[in-house]
């Protein structure tokens, strides 16, 4: 059994001084500075390749929907559209996998019997190893027929907002592409929903019963604020994953015709951010053309990374507020 000594004692001074502990303290000091370095580096590539074509765009780079980088000397590209389809997707796949992943996380964890919620987990952890390639595959050739009418039919009542607006005819659309993607993030958001939700104190749980609370007056006063923090964190992890899909995306949405102008409908086709730097790989062929793409590639490395501090926020906020 390994001896604990506290910090500042003269015990916990001497163990450091031992070769294996300096050692471990050397390899996993080592090893958190060579994260740091490797997100460092990362941006640093991102901001030396970007910033000559940002500072040679003939737009806006931050507002303008406008992409053109066939002539080195009159780039003009502009972050816009690719911002807003790549938000839209992916906040439309977290509002519809979230709801769905808490149920089927409390369904295992405090109604289903064992030898059914062991098989249900099972599926939707199955469901993390399928290639993105298939599900863009299935999302387009079987899913986009079943969602054609439901999209023609939130078009034709909330067709006067913009977001439901006239779109294109195939089924290509931003919808297709956010139902897919839930799909793909609700293995992740489950995953660490069940498990947060399964360490909930017993006695909490036994407490609300012996007041004489129901089964769902029990998960609603214990079970889910216990997991609220660890459904966060897993929703935003699966947010981030969603904003950074490539394949499936790219194989499900229509590319908008050259000159097209911007369409806010969810039932329009569209390029991400990851989905244009994939479809247009080919172009890479001069620094200005490739420092285009890599400025995409840097405004989505910055809004993963705004993603996960927004929600390490929020989880911190409601540890505070819980103590």
């Amino acid at each position: 059994m390994t001896a604990f000594y506290p910090p500042d004692t003269k015990a916990y001074d001497r163990a450091r001084k031992r070769g294996g502990d300096r050692v471990i303290g050397f390899l996993t000091s080592a090893s958190g500075v060579a994260v740091i370095l490797t997100v460092l580096l990362v941006g640093i590539f991102l901001l030396w390749q970007a910033i000559p074509s940002v500072l040679a765009d003939q737009v806006s780079f931050l507002f303008s929907t406008e992409w053109d980088v066939g002539d080195p000397l009159d780039l003009r590209f502009g972050i816009a559209a690719l911002f807003y389809t790549t938000v839209l997707s992916s906040v439309v796949a977290m509002i519809i996998a979230v709801p769905v992943a808490i149920g089927v996380a409390l369904f295992v964890t405090q109604y289903a019997h064992r030898s059914i919620a062991k098989p249900v987990a099972y599926l939707v952890d199955l469901l993390a190893a399928v290639p993105s390639i298939i599900f863009g595959l299935w999302g387009i050739i079987v899913l986009g027929p079943i969602v054609k009418p439901v999209g023609d039919f939130l078009n034709s009542f909330l067709g006067w907002i913009p977001l439901f607006g006239d779109g294109i005819s195939s089924a290509g659309t931003v919808f297709l592409a956010s139902i897919v993607l839930a799909i793909m993030i609700l293995p992740i958001v489950t995953a660490i929903s069940r498990e947060v939700y399964a360490q909930t104190p017993l006695l909490n749980r036994e407490a609300a019963l012996a007041l004489g609370a129901t089964k769902w007056e029990m998960i609603r006063m214990t079970v889910i604020p216990f997991g609220r923090p660890g459904v966060i964190s897993a929703s935003m992890l699966g947010l981030g994953r969603a904003l950074g899909e490539t394949i499936a995306v790219m194989i499900i949405l229509s590319k908008p015709a050259p000159g097209a102008d911007f369409n806010p409908s969810i039932f329009n086709g569209g390029e991400t951010f990851a989905s244009i730097i994939a479809n247009n790989a080919a172009e890479f062929d001069s620094p200005e053309k490739t420092g285009a793409y890599v400025a995409a590639g840097l405004v989505l490395f910055v809004l993963t990374f705004a993603v996960n501090a927004i929600a390490r926020w929020i989880i911190n906020r409601r540890k505070e507020f819980s103590e």
